[in-house]
């Protein structure tokens, strides 16, 4: 993989975000939105809130700046706060990709801590194939909740955007 790749499939992380948000989350009642589940993280809010947290914790360290602390989905219960949010750790995470290059990839990005043997393309890949399983979580309960959802497989994407 180059770093081109990663960034592809980083558009693919970002596209399937906003399209399980735009057509199916949006339209959601806020009693369904909140809606509490024994499930994973709990409702489609948090797994949400869950998502764009653990990006941004993630790149925040690849960035090598301060790691935010996790965050509460009690703080947001307004989905324009949600996307106002979401829409910046996204554009951290693209100007952090668009600086990204090939040799950077082998490297070592945390020099301590349970994470300094983890090599930079083991943390990208881990953080979509994180997204890509938190996505899944959200589509099983939006069909919980009566919403008819698509597939988020990304060879649709690839055919998509070639």
């Amino acid at each position: 993989m180059n770093a081109d790749a990663f960034r592809h499939f980083y558009n693919y992380h970002f596209a399937e975000n906003r399209k399980i948000w735009d057509t199916y989350i949006m339209p959601l009642s806020q009693e369904q939105f909140i809606q509490r589940v024994g499930y994973s993280v709990g409702s489609v809010r948090n797994q949400v809130v869950h998502l764009m947290s653990v990006d941004d914790t993630w790149f925040s360290g690849l960035r090598g700046v301060e790691i935010p602390p996790s965050l509460n989905p009690v703080h947001f219960h307004d989905r324009q706060i949600i996307r106002a949010y979401w829409d910046k750790v996204e554009q951290r995470m693209r100007d952090y990709l668009a600086a990204l290059r090939d040799d950077m990839l082998a490297g070592k990005p945390f020099a301590e801590g349970e994470d300094k043997d983890l090599i930079l393309w083991q943390v990208l890949l881990h953080v979509v194939n994180h997204g890509t399983d938190h996505r899944a979580q959200l589509l099983r309960l939006l069909n919980d909740l009566g919403v008819k959802t698509t597939s988020q497989d990304y060879i649709f994407y690839v055919y998509d955007n070639p």
